[in-house]
C-alpha cells in the first residue's frame, strides 16, 4: 500500500493517476459488456437495439458527468457536458462517411459492429495522443489556441462550400497504398481481418488481408481526420486534458452504438453539414472574441 498510494496520487496531466485509471476501468467494462456479452456473436443490429445501446452509453456518460460535477466542481462539470455535446454533434458527419465505406466494401450488417468495435480501440489511443499533444502545446504556447480558432473557421467555411461533396472511396490515397503494398483477398472471409491462402503467383500459402481489414483501417483514418476538427473545438471550451479526453471518448462510444440507427436515416440529414459548418465557425470565432474581450480594460 505504501508503494501503491504514491503512484495513485501522482499527477498525470493535471489530475491524479487514479482518476485516469478509474475512467479507463469504466471504458474497459463498457467495451467488455458490449463485445463479451451483448454482441458475443456476429449478427445484424436493428434500429431499436442501436437506440437502446446508445441510450445506455449516453446514460453512463451523463452519470460520469454528474460525478465530475460533484468531485471536480460545477465549472468542470459544465465543461464536460459541453465538450460531450460538441463532440457528439461534430462526429455525426463521421457516421455517414463510415456508411459509405461499408457500402463500398459491401460489408454485411452482421460484420459492421465488429469493425466499429475494434475501431474504438484505435480511437481511444489516437485521441489520447492528439489530446495530449494539444494540451502540451496549449500549456506551453497560449497562442496555439488562436491557430485552433483560425483552423476551425477555415474548416467550417470549407465544409459549407463543399457540403454536397461525396468522398471518393475508390481513389482514396490510403486505400490505394494499402492495395499496392498488401495482399488482399477478392472478397470477405467471414469476420476475419487476416487469412492464410495460396498465392496465385508464388504458389505458397501467404498472409492476406481481407476487405474487412481495409474497411477498419479507413474507418480509423476517417476518425483521425475528423478529430483534427473536433479536438480543437473542445479545447476552445476547456484546456483540461482530463475533461477533453473523457468527454471525447464517451461521445464516440455512444455515437458508434447509434451508428445503425443513423445509417438507416441517412437521407434525412441532408442539411447536417451546413449546421456543423456553422458550429465550427462559431466555436472558432469564440476563441478570438474571448481573446479580444479579455484585452478590453475594465471601466
Amino acid at each position: 500500500m505504501d508503494i501503491l498510494l504514491p503512484f495513485l496520487t501522482a499527477d498525470f496531466m493535471g489530475k491524479p493517476a487514479w482518476l485516469w485509471l478509474a475512467f479507463a476501468g469504466i471504458v474497459v467494462s463498457l467495451l467488455a459488456l458490449d463485445l463479451g456479452v451483448l454482441h458475443k456473436h456476429d449478427r445484424e443490429i436493428g434500429v431499436r437495439e442501436s437506440l437502446l445501446l446508445s441510450a445506455g452509453y449516453i446514460g453512463a456518460a451523463c452519470l460520469f458527468g454528474a460525478w465530475v460535477w460533484w468531485y471536480l466542481g460545477a465549472t468542470s462539470g459544465m465543461d464536460y457536458y459541453t465538450g460531450f455535446m460538441i463532440e457528439k454533434s461534430l462526429s455525426m458527419d463521421n457516421v455517414f462517411v463510415i456508411a459509405l465505406i461499408f457500402g463500398f466494401f459491401a460489408i454485411p450488417r452482421q460484420y459492421q459492429h465488429r469493425v466499429l468495435f475494434w475501431g474504438i480501440l484505435g480511437v481511444i489511443v489516437l485521441r489520447g495522443l492528439m489530446i495530449g499533444l494539444g494540451a502540451t502545446l496549449v500549456s506551453q504556447f497560449s497562442w496555439v489556441l488562436y491557430l485552433f480558432g483560425a483552423f476551425l473557421i477555415f474548416t467550417g467555411i470549407k465544409m459549407w462550400v463543399i457540403a454536397d461533396h461525396t468522398p471518393d472511396i475508390a481513389n482514396n490515397p490510403l486505400l490505394r497504398y494499402l492495395k499496392r503494398h498488401m495482399r488482399v483477398t477478392e472478397g470477405l472471409r467471414g469476420n476475419a481481418f487476416w487469412v492464410r491462402e495460396q498465392d496465385a503467383v508464388t504458389g505458397r500459402r501467404e498472409r492476406f488481408a481481407t476487405p474487412l481489414l481495409l474497411a477498419l483501417v479507413l474507418v480509423e483514418f476517417v476518425d483521425l481526420v475528423f478529430a483534427v476538427d473536433s479536438v480543437p473545438a473542445i479545447f476552445a471550451i476547456t484546456t483540461d486534458p482530463f475533461i477533453v479526453y473523457t468527454s471525447n471518448i464517451f461521445a464516440i462510444l455512444g455515437l458508434r452504438a447509434l451508428y445503425f440507427a443513423l445509417a438507416a436515416m441517412i437521407n434525412r440529414f441532408k442539411y447536417l453539414k451546413y449546421a456543423l459548418a456553422l458550429v465550427l465557425v462559431f466555436i472558432g470565432s469564440k476563441i478570438f472574441l474571448v481573446g479580444i474581450i479579455g484585452k478590453i480594460p475594465a471601466v
